[in-house]
């Protein structure tokens, strides 16, 4: 009976985790009815719902991860549903662009917590010879959400208007709900230091200054990111004094920890730049439309899905490292195919997207399983909200360094040599990714409790 309530809760967890990618981007497909309900130019709407989104539930993972450990991360999950289902109503019935970007910044504070809890969860809940399993499933529910919805969110816009994107979260949500009910959750310790809600605050803006800082331009991005590099320092000497901080920066004492992270991060730099950048230049050099580009990408997403799981079983069994540096070897085949396709024809695409959906699928569940079994227990929900952080931070970062080497108003030829400037960007990207891998342990490590 206990099993069955775990796995029940694990399963509650995973189904609501897969909100944040799905929300992430199924809200693409609305912008256009949304621009004109509201009647805002289109980059005003894309602000108020994508970046508000965006810049919300990056920087929030540290906190959310941190509030679990000392709260429960079962009683943060619920906490994750409440804001995403209070945000879904909001916006569905948002009759102002303000409202609207509310709304969004609710939904993606509920992720920011149930993501970390979730992957928390999967660390203590579970026995180490079935956490790999779980990550690979993890994996598999997050690439599967991301991939269906623009699809999800096609139909329903096109059947039901935009506010349909917002209420679908609501029968989700208490799906599960109804799976986590009846566990119960530890209290909190009495005795334990106040939330560092100062280091939270440094935290976010930092991130947040970050983020904003490599999406604009001259003046304004350099303001920016040197505001994010002061706020460093502030951070780093508060979170040394804290009596718990939210940034434990012991935990990056752990090798194991800091290569898994940093692994995941290099991988999404790839992949979400890739994301961004094919359609953008398969449109540029051959007039590809968005259909095709969708049933490209969707052997991409595919391939990740099934890796994902088996990657969760062969972390178990011959642990991360091998698996890690295959997937991360395959991922560098892949832009090699890339490079050597050209772009005569958008189907000779096909087998180099398959095959990186198979290395980042491989990769990502064995650094997250390895990362997490490195920290202690009682600092799982502080080192899954890094971890996710990076993770985010990984794409972001991609996104922002493709709008400086691609440039889609040139010639068609100079397009073509900045989209191979690009591939030979990722191939240095993962060669560094490599390196996280082999750093990795070959068998699950015992968990160590890092100095905070």
């Amino acid at each position: 009976m206990a099993e069955l309530r775990t796995w029940r809760t694990l399963g509650a967890a995973l189904l609501a985790s897969s909100l944040m990618p799905l929300n992430s981007t199924m809200i693409a497909v609305a912008l256009p009815e949304m621009t004109r309900e509201f009647a805002r130019p289109p980059g005003t709407v894309t602000q108020a719902a994508v970046a508000s989104y965006l810049v919300a539930a990056i920087v929030l993972q540290g906190p959310g991860g941190k509030l679990g450990d000392r709260i429960g991360h079962r009683r943060v999950l619920a906490l994750g549903l409440g804001l995403v289902a209070v945000g879904a109503v909001v916006g569905a019935a948002a009759p102002a662009i303000g409202v609207l970007a509310a709304a969004r910044v609710l939904m993606a504070a509920g992720g920011a917590a149930i993501v970390p809890a979730t992957v928390a969860l999967l660390r203590t809940e579970l026995p180490a010879d079935r956490r790999g399993r779980a990550f690979g499933l993890f994996g598999a529910v997050m690439s599967l959400a991301a991939g269906i919805g623009p699809v999800v969110g096609g139909e329903l816009v096109r059947a039901f208007g935009w506010p349909s994107i917002f209420a679908a979260n609501l029968p989700v949500i208490g799906l599960a709900a109804l799976l986590a009910v009846g566990r119960t959750q530890r209290a909190p310790a009495p005795d334990r230091p106040r939330f560092d809600l100062v280091g939270s605050v440094l935290l976010a803006g930092a991130l947040a200054a970050l983020v904003l800082g490599l999406d604009a331009s001259g003046g304004t991005a350099a303001a920016l990111l040197g505001a994010c590099a002061v706020l460093v320092v502030p951070l780093v000497w508060w979170e040394r004094r804290a009596g718990d901080p939210v940034v434990a920066l012991g935990l990056f004492a752990s090798a194991a920890f800091t290569a898994g992270s940093l692994l995941i991060a290099l991988q999404n730099l790839v992949l979400y730049t890739l994301l961004f950048e094919l359609p953008q230049v398969l449109a540029a050099l051959l007039a590809v439309d968005s259909a095709v580009t969708g049933r490209l990408l969707a052997a991409l997403t595919a391939a990740m899905i099934v890796a994902s799981l088996a990657a969760g079983r062969l972390t178990d069994r011959i642990g991360a490292r091998p698996v890690a540096v295959g997937g991360v070897l395959a991922s560098l085949g892949a832009v090699g195919l890339l490079a050597a396709a050209g772009m005569s024809s958008p189907w000779s695409l096909v087998l180099p997207l398959a095959v990186l959906g198979i290395g980042v699928g491989l990769a990502s569940p064995a650094a997250q399983s390895a990362s997490l079994a490195a920290v202690a227990r009682e600092h799982s929900g502080a080192a899954a909200g890094i971890a996710t952080t990076m993770r985010y931070l990984g794409g972001v970062v991609g996104v922002a360094l493709l709008g400086r080497l691609v440039d889609l108003a040139g010639e068609p030829s100079a397009v073509l040599g900045e989209h191979r400037t690009v591939l030979a960007v990722f191939a240095g990207v993962l060669v560094a990714a490599a390196a996280c891998a082999v750093v990795l342990p070959g068998r699950a490590a015992p968990a160590r409790l890092p100095d905070a």
